[in-house]
């Protein structure tokens, strides 16, 4: 067992390493944004809002052996005449995008 899940970690980050840095960013910036605005738009009762990306980032594990690379987004949302800053994290396993509270 340890043995597979070793070899589909390998084959995976195989795949993963064809692809530059700006290619995952670029794969998954939309569902980050989208993440982003399903959370503010219901913070901020603003079903108008709308997002920008304003850094992203690949972050490694912290190591080989645990964890997996996450792309990370800072994302401004900007509407109802409110403003908020939300940082959204998608790991690179596919298990989609999640959004962290509003930066104060």
């Amino acid at each position: 067992m340890k043995g597979q899940i070793l070899v589909a970690t390998i084959c995976l980050a195989g795949l993963a390493g064809c692809q530059s840095t700006d290619q995952q960013l670029d794969a998954q910036q939309q569902q980050a944004v989208d993440t982003a605005l399903q959370r503010v738009k219901f913070d901020m009762n603003c079903p108008s809002a709308t997002g920008q990306v304003l850094s992203r980032q690949m972050i490694q594990p912290v190591s080989m052996r645990f964890g997996i690379e996450r792309a990370e987004y800072t994302v401004g949302v900007e509407g109802c005449g409110q403003r908020q800053t939300i940082v959204v994290v998608c790991p690179q396993d596919g298990s989609g995008c999640f959004a962290g509270g509003p930066r104060q």
